[in-house]
Protein backbone atom coordinates (compact mmCIF):
# COMPACT_ATOMS: atom_id res chain seq x y z
CA UNK A 1 0.00 0.00 0.00
CA UNK A 2 1.22 3.45 -0.90
CA UNK A 3 1.30 6.56 1.28
CA UNK A 4 0.21 8.69 -1.67
CA UNK A 5 -3.21 10.22 -1.71
CA UNK A 6 -5.54 9.73 -4.65
CA UNK A 7 -5.10 13.42 -5.40
CA UNK A 8 -1.30 12.98 -5.67
CA UNK A 9 -1.69 10.02 -8.03
CA UNK A 10 -4.19 11.98 -10.10
CA UNK A 11 -1.71 14.87 -10.26
CA UNK A 12 0.99 12.54 -11.58
CA UNK A 13 -1.35 11.15 -14.23
CA UNK A 14 -2.46 14.62 -15.18
CA UNK A 15 1.15 15.75 -15.56
CA UNK A 16 1.91 12.82 -17.87
CA UNK A 17 -1.22 13.57 -19.89
CA UNK A 18 -0.15 17.19 -20.24
CA UNK A 19 3.25 16.11 -21.55
CA UNK A 20 1.62 13.89 -24.17
CA UNK A 21 -0.74 16.63 -25.32
CA UNK A 22 2.07 19.17 -25.55
CA UNK A 23 4.09 16.74 -27.68
CA UNK A 24 1.10 16.16 -29.94
CA UNK A 25 0.54 19.86 -30.60
CA UNK A 26 4.31 20.40 -30.94
CA UNK A 27 4.55 23.42 -28.75
CA UNK A 28 5.53 23.98 -25.21
CA UNK A 29 3.83 26.94 -23.73
CA UNK A 30 3.17 26.75 -19.99
CA UNK A 31 -0.11 28.64 -20.41
CA UNK A 32 -1.34 26.13 -22.98
CA UNK A 33 -0.27 23.30 -20.72
CA UNK A 34 -2.31 24.68 -17.81
CA UNK A 35 -5.33 25.44 -20.00
CA UNK A 36 -5.45 21.88 -21.33
CA UNK A 37 -6.19 20.32 -17.96
CA UNK A 38 -7.61 23.07 -15.77
CA UNK A 39 -11.19 21.87 -16.39
CA UNK A 40 -10.15 18.37 -15.27
CA UNK A 41 -8.74 19.79 -12.02
CA UNK A 42 -12.00 21.61 -11.35
CA UNK A 43 -14.11 18.52 -12.08
CA UNK A 44 -11.88 16.39 -9.85
CA UNK A 45 -12.04 18.88 -6.97
CA UNK A 46 -15.84 18.95 -7.17
CA UNK A 47 -16.25 15.18 -7.53
CA UNK A 48 -17.63 13.06 -4.72
CA UNK A 49 -15.33 10.78 -2.75
CA UNK A 50 -15.07 7.17 -3.96
CA UNK A 51 -15.82 5.72 -0.55
CA UNK A 52 -19.11 7.35 0.41
CA UNK A 53 -20.77 5.77 3.42
CA UNK A 54 -23.57 3.36 2.49
CA UNK A 55 -26.56 3.40 4.81
CA UNK A 56 -30.09 1.94 4.68
CA UNK A 57 -32.89 4.24 3.53
CA UNK A 58 -34.57 4.24 6.98
CA UNK A 59 -31.30 5.28 8.62
CA UNK A 60 -30.89 8.05 6.05
CA UNK A 61 -34.33 9.36 6.96
CA UNK A 62 -33.30 9.49 10.62
CA UNK A 63 -30.09 11.25 9.70
CA UNK A 64 -31.92 13.74 7.49
CA UNK A 65 -34.52 14.60 10.13
CA UNK A 66 -32.05 14.80 13.03
CA UNK A 67 -29.28 16.72 11.26
CA UNK A 68 -29.46 20.37 12.25
CA UNK A 69 -31.90 19.70 15.08
CA UNK A 70 -29.72 17.44 17.22
CA UNK A 71 -26.05 16.73 17.53
CA UNK A 72 -24.46 13.41 16.65
CA UNK A 73 -24.08 12.38 20.28
CA UNK A 74 -27.81 12.87 20.84
CA UNK A 75 -28.66 10.62 17.90
CA UNK A 76 -26.22 7.93 19.06
CA UNK A 77 -27.70 8.12 22.56
CA UNK A 78 -31.20 7.72 21.13
CA UNK A 79 -29.98 4.70 19.16
CA UNK A 80 -28.45 3.22 22.30
CA UNK A 81 -31.68 3.59 24.26
CA UNK A 82 -34.08 2.65 21.46
CA UNK A 83 -32.22 0.00 19.49
CA UNK A 84 -34.58 -2.75 20.68
CA UNK A 85 -37.57 -0.86 19.30
CA UNK A 86 -36.29 0.14 15.89
CA UNK A 87 -34.27 -1.76 13.31
CA UNK A 88 -32.86 1.53 12.01
CA UNK A 89 -31.68 2.54 15.48
CA UNK A 90 -30.10 -0.90 15.93
CA UNK A 91 -28.27 -0.37 12.62
CA UNK A 92 -26.98 3.03 13.80
CA UNK A 93 -25.74 1.49 17.04
CA UNK A 94 -23.99 -1.36 15.20
CA UNK A 95 -22.51 0.92 12.52
CA UNK A 96 -21.64 4.08 14.44
CA UNK A 97 -18.54 4.93 12.40
CA UNK A 98 -20.40 4.69 9.10
CA UNK A 99 -23.30 6.74 10.47
CA UNK A 100 -20.93 9.37 11.89
CA UNK A 101 -19.11 9.62 8.56
CA UNK A 102 -22.40 10.19 6.74
CA UNK A 103 -23.37 12.75 9.39
CA UNK A 104 -20.13 14.72 9.05
CA UNK A 105 -19.98 14.58 5.25
CA UNK A 106 -23.68 15.29 4.85
CA UNK A 107 -23.74 12.83 1.97
CA UNK A 108 -24.23 9.09 1.64
CA UNK A 109 -25.29 6.33 -0.72
CA UNK A 110 -28.63 4.60 -0.07
CA UNK A 111 -28.01 0.89 0.43
CA UNK A 112 -31.17 -0.31 -1.30
CA UNK A 113 -31.06 1.91 -4.40
CA UNK A 114 -27.49 3.20 -4.76
CA UNK A 115 -28.90 6.75 -4.88
CA UNK A 116 -26.63 9.49 -3.52
CA UNK A 117 -28.26 11.79 -0.98
CA UNK A 118 -26.87 15.22 -0.07
CA UNK A 119 -28.15 17.23 2.85
CA UNK A 120 -27.35 20.58 1.16
CA UNK A 121 -29.68 19.83 -1.72
CA UNK A 122 -32.60 19.73 0.65
CA UNK A 123 -32.08 23.11 2.34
Amino acid sequence: MSNETKREVFGQLLNEYQKLIVKDIEMYDENSRVNITTPLNIVYDNALPDDLPVIPKAVGEILRSAHGQNNLLCVLDTAKNGHKVSEALAWILANQNTFATAWVLGIWRVEETGEIVKLEAEK
